[in-house]
């Protein structure tokens, strides 16, 4: 058995709460929610996006985010983050008491007029005012860019026009870059050259990944992205999830495969891959299928399998 060397670099934030369950018609209840959110922190899962505060018109499964965060309180070893796209988003986070958020906006213009309703160029210039002023507010900021390695809409986003954008929100002061394959359209080889261009530009910065597994390449970009030195990941419980404004999107690297990936390699996770089942199977009772998500099956086959 190969011996784990830990890095304590390695952070796998499960966004199941959020990106995973955002375009589920089923709406989950502040219960349901609250119970995922203990089965992933009981996992062992250190940061926990726990929903986006967006207009519940536009997405329903959202409207209770802050309630939610209320509800949940400060928690001792995990750190609770959401999503904010606007000014008033940063307000209502400001008002609940989140300490930690990912703001986030599109290289693509295309996709920042179906997601933001504005173009990305007027996006970006708000998001960097938005993030001053959290800055100021005294939250923990993470910078998001969507759709770094290709748009549906646009096909090939090139990385001058993402370093620009990177430029721009490094200037104020924060401390993450998340670039996002929000399309699931990058390669293990795109992957490699984009975050080493940012992180040759910008090395005081950590570079977090964003991995959709739209085309089944989800795995491979994030075995590409810490070969780069990415040690932040961004997963989702049973690969749940994808976006409304992007056509086919799929959902996230499901968190349960990446803790497989990470301890094969011999690389501590933190996260218990048997109670990260736990959540998978709250899920897919909850919404009564079965997820894309490969080592649930994996570990139920094996327990049937097991000698009496």
């Amino acid at each position: 058995m190969q011996n784990k060397k830990p890095d304590d670099g390695l952070l796998l934030e499960d966004e199941a709460l959020r990106d995973g369950l955002q375009i589920e018609s089923q709406i989950f209840t502040l219960e349901q929610k609250v119970e995922l959110f203990n089965l992933l922190k009981s996992a062992g899962v250190k940061r926990i996006q726990v929903g986006s505060f967006v207009h519940p018109k536009i997405v329903p499964q959202m409207a209770d985010t802050d309630e939610l965060i209320r509800r949940l309180g400060r928690q001792h070893g995990t750190v609770i983050s959401a999503l904010i796209l606007n000014d008033k988003g940063l307000d209502r986070a400001l008002a609940c008491g989140i300490p930690h958020v990912s703001m986030s906006v599109s290289v693509s213009d295309t996709h920042s007029r179906h997601n933001a309703r504005r173009p990305a160029a007027e996006a970006l210039d708000q998001m960097v005012e938005l993030i001053t002023h959290a800055l100021a507010q005294g939250l923990k900021v993470r910078a998001g860019l969507q759709s770094a390695f290709g748009c549906v809409y646009e096909g090939a986003i090139s990385e001058d026009a993402v370093l620009a954008a990177v430029e721009r929100v490094v200037a104020t002061g924060v401390e993450e870059i998340n670039l996002a394959d929000s399309t699931g359209m990058a390669n293990p080889q795109a992957i490699k050259s984009l975050v080493r261009l940012v992180a040759k530009h910008f090395p005081d910065t950590r570079i977090s990944l964003h991995l959709h597994d739209t085309r089944g390449m989800g795995i491979a970009n994030m075995v590409s992205g810490y070969e780069a030195g990415v040690r932040i990941f961004d997963v989702c419980a049973g690969g749940l999830g994808g976006c409304p404004f992007i056509r086919g999107a799929a959902g996230n690297v499901p968190t349960e495969d990446s803790v497989n990936l990470f301890e094969s390699m011999g690389i501590d996770t933190g996260i218990d891959l048997k109670k990260i089942v736990e959540a998978v199977s709250f899920l897919e009772s909850a919404l009564s299928r079965s997820l894309p998500g490969r080592m649930s099956r994996v570990l139920r086959f094996q327990q049937r399998c097991e000698p009496l």
